[in-house]
């Protein structure tokens, strides 16, 4: 006898196509037999040592969060439940151009400075590992052996590859520099990564040219993977960047995956038309092109981030320096308060729109929840002033939240046709984004049962089938006989995202059970004991 049989349940496959009822039958961690229609075709029921009940909820794949930051999380956190509980299965990490492999000890120690308020300071993680492959490992072993709560994919991040190989300087790369860093994003490919990311708006990433990322992106060509660029203005060049992307890809054959794909701030009010109809043009010339986006209007990301690149050329640690001096810290405020850094997207900041979210020193956390503007008039002073010494004193630690989306531009990309979801989750901070623990059951709930803006079979398969395609998994992504029962079973009455702005770790509701590898992480509700997740590696071409 099988494992498990779920009986009436509605299926939503992950295809597109329309939902049906079945018996889903499922034994050593895959799908083996759908009887459809059991019950009134008058056949003989499938039996398994144990029965589910799925009257009234919909069956689908487990959901795929395209752009995640649990890097750390999944291995210090054997719960992981703002994942698990909104049926993520597999989780897509190494995003944004910077994470932890490969590494080797100067730059393993930049990159948590750099990205510490991402993922925290990681003084809790034994970093046990140097290559991409070492990584994959450590994901597979998890906690004592057993494995992590959901799966985890990973990009290679070019940012720490420069970073390795050219350091944190804004140079060129030399020829025998890039020869390397072609090597070592092979060696990743070559060890399971699925791709190439890049942050180019964040350091040392941006400081490559669009011919050095071209080159990296032949080699990733050459193994069937993709490249995934937070590019270089989602502001005031955001339709420039998008095209330089679309236009780099093709030179070197790559596939592009564009990582939260929004059109920020006021210069992109109402104009996701325009991108839209840029990425129609590509993919009807035969670009392979696909794009994911989070269900809300505020960005997210770290303080630092807003600052004008060569302010952080050589690292955290001059970027620190930088900032104590008056007449630096001076020529900083005055680009972005003034011209627009890089990092701002080039648009003039905007102090009422960024958010503190988060900060590593406790002390420091009346900050937290409110405006960097809020701030600054609570203490009388200019908000720079009290920009700056957040900086310093929590040592580029804080994270931000920044107001300036577009709900019709959301809603519009979210129409595309090769559009997936991504929850760009940030997990730490005091009051993390709600997208972290939110963005899945929000897709469900309020933007498909509620809004209407995408059918339930639409919106299922921008989670599960076409993420999987994406990422190349064979047998993933899909409710077919002999794919992995990587599944999630959810009321689309009920189901809904519980976090929000003022409560951003509550769970969602409407999701009673979610397994991974035929195996409940998820039951009635409730986080099991279960650590099912493995590191997923790339398919060979």
């Amino acid at each position: 006898m099988e494992d498990l049989v779920i009986r009436d349940a509605d299926v939503v496959d992950g295809s597109g196509a329309d939902s049906y009822r079945a018996d889903v039958l499922i034994d050593g961690g895959r799908i083996v037999t759908i009887v459809k229609e059991a019950a009134a075709a008058g056949c003989q029921r499938p039996k398994a040592v144990r029965e589910l009940d799925a009257e009234g909820l919909v069956l689908a794949p487990g959901f795929i969060d395209m752009h995640a930051h649990s890097d750390l999380a999944l291995l210090r956190d054997p719960d992981h439940s703002a994942k698990a509980a909104q049926g993520v299965t597999l989780e897509v990490l190494g995003q944004d151009g910077l994470s932890y492999a490969p590494v080797d000890e100067p730059t393993l120690e930049g990159v948590r400075r750099a990205i510490t308020g991402w993922n925290g300071p990681g003084d809790d993680v034994d970093f046990d590992w140097r290559s991409v492959g070492e990584y994959l490992d450590r994901l597979d072993h998890g906690f004592d052996g057993r494995g992590i709560a959901v799966n985890a994919a990973y990009l290679v991040p070019q940012g720490t590859v420069r970073a390795l190989v050219v350091g944190w300087e804004d140079r060129p790369a030399a020829p025998r520099e890039l020869d390397r860093m072609r090597a070592l994003v092979a060696e990743g490919l070559e060890q399971g990564a699925v791709g190439l990311s890049s942050g180019l708006t964040y350091t040392p990433g941006m400081y490559a040219e669009n011919a050095e990322l071209g080159e990296l992106c032949a080699v990733v060509a050459r193994y069937g993977g993709y490249y995934c660029p937070h590019h270089r203005s989602y502001g005031a060049g955001a339709l420039e960047a998008y095209a330089e992307m679309v236009e780099l890809t093709a030179k070197a054959g790559c596939a592009l995956h564009l990582a939260h794909a929004t059109m920020n701030f006021g210069v992109n009010e109402g104009r996701a038309p325009e991108l839209l109809a840029l990425l129609d043009e590509a993919l009807d010339s035969g670009a392979d092109i696909s794009l994911d986006t989070y269900p809300y209007t505020p960005g997210c990301t770290t303080l630092a981030a807003l600052l004008p690149g060569w302010a952080s050329e050589g690292g955290p640690a001059e970027t620190l320096r930088r900032l104590a001096d008056d007449a630096t810290a001076e020529r900083i405020r005055h680009e972005l308060e003034v011209t627009g850094a890089d990092g701002c997207h080039g648009v003039p900041v905007d102090w009422e729109t960024v958010e503190i979210s988060g900060v590593r020193d406790p002390a420091l956390g009346d900050f937290v929840g409110r405006t960097v503007r809020a701030s600054a008039d609570r203490l009388g002073e200019a908000p720079w002033t009290t920009a700056r010494r957040l900086l310093i004193d929590d040592g580029l630690g804080p994270t931000i939240l920044q107001h300036v989306g577009h709900e019709e531009n959301v809603r519009a990309i979210m129409r595309h046709r090769v559009h997936t979801g991504g929850s760009d989750g940030v997990l730490t901070g005091a009051k993390p984004h709600p997208r972290a623990y939110g963005t899945f059951p929000r897709y469900l709930g309020h933007y498909t049962r509620e809004l209407g803006i995408l059918t339930l079979e639409e919106c299922v398969a921008r989670l599960t089938g076409r993420p999987a395609a994406r990422l190349r998994l064979p047998d993933r992504g899909l409710v077919r006989e002999g794919y992995r029962a990587d599944l999630v079973l959810f009321d689309p009455r009920t189901v809904a995202a519980g976090s929000t702005y003022e409560s951003p770790r509550t769970l969602p509701t409407g999701i009673p059970h979610v397994l991974v590898d035929g195996r409940f992480v998820i039951e009635d509700g409730r986080r099991t004991d279960v650590l099912a997740g493995r590191a997923v590696r790339r398919s060979p071409v």
